[in-house]
């Protein structure tokens, strides 16, 4: 099944809390994770830089860090979701704000604006979507060793039903490779990068990026 593009909350087993992202695309698939100094950044590969030209969405910050928050997302709402919430905005209110204020993309697809966000020192998660025909934002409880998503297609309600209840990775860079392709996601079609911030053992978040 394709769903395009993912967010997803998950606890790992030793419950360290965590966010990712999943470029799923059929459209332009030539892009990869690239960290800057802001997180991780969704870029054109070389020689595809053009593509820019063709849809203006396909770039984009997909994952900041700021203090204990994680915020990761399929586009330009990256950026004001974690500022809004480093100014002292909750997290539910940075989301609806920020995600009403930009709407989904008016593309060809009218696709959804997708966004994750987890606070290490509350250990609450969310889950929010802005469709064409809906704003959803949730609160997701998590458990260890679980993941929850939503996605831009189909599956695209933030949820308890969107879940993968096996969710057992040691570190940032085996989560990347879980999201592009194990458990639940396993069945998702078109993986081509993905990013992730898991908790370390240091009061902190590990980053890593993959290319499927």
């Amino acid at each position: 099944m394709y769903v395009g593009r993912i967010v997803s909350v998950c606890m790992t087993k030793d419950e360290r809390i965590g966010a990712m992202y999943r470029v799923s695309s059929r459209s332009f698939p030539n892009r990869e994770a690239k960290l800057n100094e802001k997180g991780i950044a969704i870029l054109p590969k070389a020689g595809f830089e053009n593509d820019i030209y063709k849809n203006p969405y396909i770039a984009y910050n997909c994952l900041r860090i700021t203090a204990d928050i994680v915020v990761a997302t399929n586009g330009a709402q990256t950026d004001p979701i974690t500022e809004k919430i480093d100014s002292g905005m909750s997290i539910r209110d940075a989301l609806i704000t920020c995600t009403f204020a930009l709407d989904y993309e008016h593309d060809q697809l009218d696709t959804p604006r997708i966004s994750s966000v987890v606070d290490r020192k509350t250990r609450t998660a969310y889950l929010g979507i802005v469709r064409k025909d809906a704003l959803l934002v949730k609160e997701i409880k998590l458990e260890p060793g679980n993941a929850y998503y939503v996605a831009t297609y189909e599956h695209n309600e933030p949820s308890e039903k969107y879940f993968d209840t096996n969710f057992d990775v040691k570190d940032a860079d085996t989560a990347c490779d879980y999201i592009l392709g194990q458990g639940v996601f396993a069945d998702l079609e078109k993986p081509v990068t993905s990013a992730v911030a898991i908790e370390n053992t240091n009061g902190g978040f590990d980053t890593a990026i993959k290319n499927a």
